[in-house]
């Protein structure tokens, strides 16, 4: 009989940060074809319709070019299984990453050679440290101009307090790259052909004094290279594995994920360094990955990733037991035993039947709105998973529908996408028009544009009179009853029934909160 520990140490789930442009998306294509997903390698240089890595599949993903819903993609690598969750980069999409990030063992942090620490990656990298996520970080576009490789390692290390330790190094930037060396196996990947990329070929040496050297990189690149290289090793901390699953250290990998430098040296200490399925938060203990019984987490949910079928794709985080086919699981969510009888692996849009799935596997299971974002599902119904919270929205709007028969198209629409965490529903205590919260702007885009091109639903949005949301409660039920009683014209209630204060100004917040002094007005909320 197959055990959850039989494949613990095999999986590797792990998502993909950065700020937008600086080669995330072109970075997930070519591990995908570098652990042999895909076979054709090139996507992001094509054009029209194939202008996008297999993540990128909603219509304003391919207009914008950004990544604005999470996919989930398994491939397979010398006896390692990987499930790499591809994230959203937009800084408007943070809520959605924050989940995502609930869900991964470890992550690749992106970092553009010529920008280097960006406002967004840092915003990703808080999160990371939040729950103590080690992070690989790889420095994109060597093979453009770029900012000095010790200005860039000072940076990590200063910005975000991090241990830096390089694991390779670039032969020069831009017009005088010659390639990356790797300084642990002592290899070379140099530029080939006219296109300038890596064909796979490395060189090896017995040290940066090889005299080997000196007949494939010009004298002033290897002297360059010399002296840089003695100063990296000499400079930074040697690499401690323990200290970078602990989250206080990053390897540093120099490369170009267009040019196919340095991936499979990612995808190599992906394999080797990163750690396996980790213990999850939960009450009334953490959840091991060892633990017999079945349990895991829904940290997303996507409707209708085939337009032709109303599909609604739970996505789960199993953390532990060995997960079959046909199994029954209770969500949290209403209580009621549920039967997973097609539960199914990803590759983007691409799915396969999942027969079974192990601690660190990302499944999805088909439902009809009976699983929504932070339920936990598990057989014995005695473990709840914490750390996954709905944010208070920075922005309010009302729908202003431009049909009034599609009222209950409306509503539909709005409740799917409040339960895939792309938008929250708020319902006025006095008046009909619903109100929608979200996090960053480009979500109002994106529910816009999928009211139109999955729920044929026209809309606009029109300013609402509130700015911001905060959820209520207090420990004696009298004390919130009076003052929802005083503010009745501020409350609301949200898709769970939980009394909501919508504030006009972020100052109104500030002074109810003193005039109240038993109530709670909470920013986030556990499910």
């Amino acid at each position: 009989m197959t055990t959850p520990s039989d494949h613990i140490s095999d999986r590797r789930t792990f998502a993909i940060i950065s700020h937008p442009d600086a080669g995330k998306t072109t970075l997930t294509e070519k591990l995908l074809y570098f652990g042999g997903a895909i076979h054709l390698a090139g996507e992001v240089k094509a054009r029209g319709q194939n202008r996008r890595a297999r993540s990128d599949w909603m219509k304003i993903e391919q207009q914008r070019g950004i990544s604005v819903t999470s996919s989930v993609m398994t491939f397979e690598k010398d006896g390692l299984t990987f499930n790499l969750l591809d994230t959203p980069g937009h800084e408007d999409f943070s809520e959605d990453t924050y989940r995502t990030l609930t869900a991964v063992d470890s992550a690749v942090m992106v970092i553009d050679a010529a920008r280097g620490i960006e406002a967004q990656t840092r915003k990703l990298f808080e999160v990371c440290r939040l729950r103590s996520v080690p992070i690989i970080t790889f420095v994109n576009k060597v093979d453009r101009e770029g900012r000095p490789p010790f200005e860039l390692l000072d940076e990590i290390a200063d910005m975000l307090a991090l241990d830096v330790t390089p694991m390779s190094w670039p032969v020069g930037m831009g017009s005088d790259f010659e390639g990356v060396y790797d300084l642990h196996a002592n290899t070379l990947s140099q530029p080939e052909g006219p296109s300038r990329e890596f064909m796979g070929k490395a060189l090896s040496f017995t040290g940066m004094d090889d005299a080997a050297l000196e007949k494939v990189i010009s004298a002033p690149g290897l002297a360059t290279l010399r002296d840089e290289a003695e100063l990296a090793m000499g400079g930074y901390g040697a690499f401690d594995v323990e200290a970078y699953r602990a989250g206080d250290l990053t390897p540093v990998y120099f490369g170009s994920a267009l040019k196919d430098f340095g991936v499979a040296e990612l995808i190599a200490a992906l394999g080797t360094h990163a750690p396996g399925p980790r213990p999850q938060p939960a009450e009334p203990a953490p959840v091991l990955p060892s633990r017999a019984d079945v349990t895991g987490f829904i940290f997303k949910v996507q409707a209708n990733m085939d337009p032709n079928h109303r599909d609604r794709i739970a996505f789960m985080r199993l953390c532990s037991g060995t997960f079959k086919r046909g199994m029954k699981l209770t969500p949290t969510g209403h209580g009621k035993p549920i039967a997973v009888h097609s539960p199914i692996l990803f590759f983007a849009q691409n799915r396969e039947l999942a027969d079974e799935a192990f601690p660190g596997d990302i499944i999805g299971i088909p439902n009809h709105g009976t699983l929504r974002v932070g339920d936990t599902m598990s057989e014995r119904a005695d473990v709840r998973f914490t750390g996954l919270p709905n944010f208070a929205p920075e922005i309010l709007r009302r729908v202003a529908l431009k049909d009034p028969t599609k009222t209950k198209q409306l509503r539909k629409a709005l409740d799917d996408m409040a339960e895939e965490g792309v938008t929250q529903v708020f319902y006025p205590e006095i008046g009909s028009n619903w109100i929608i919260g979200v996090v960053g702007q480009l979500q109002l885009e994106v529910l816009l544009s999928r009211l139109e091109a999955e729920y044929k639903v026209d809309a606009g949005l029109e300013m609402a009179p509130f700015d911001t949301a905060r959820w209520v409660s207090a420990e004696n039920p009298a004390d919130l009853k009076a003052f929802m009683d005083v503010n009745r014209n501020a409350m609301a209630k949200d898709r769970d029934n939980n009394p909501v204060y919508l504030a006009k100004t972020a100052w109104d917040v500030g002074y109810v909160s003193d005039r109240y002094p038993k109530v709670k007005f909470a920013a986030t909320r556990e499910r």
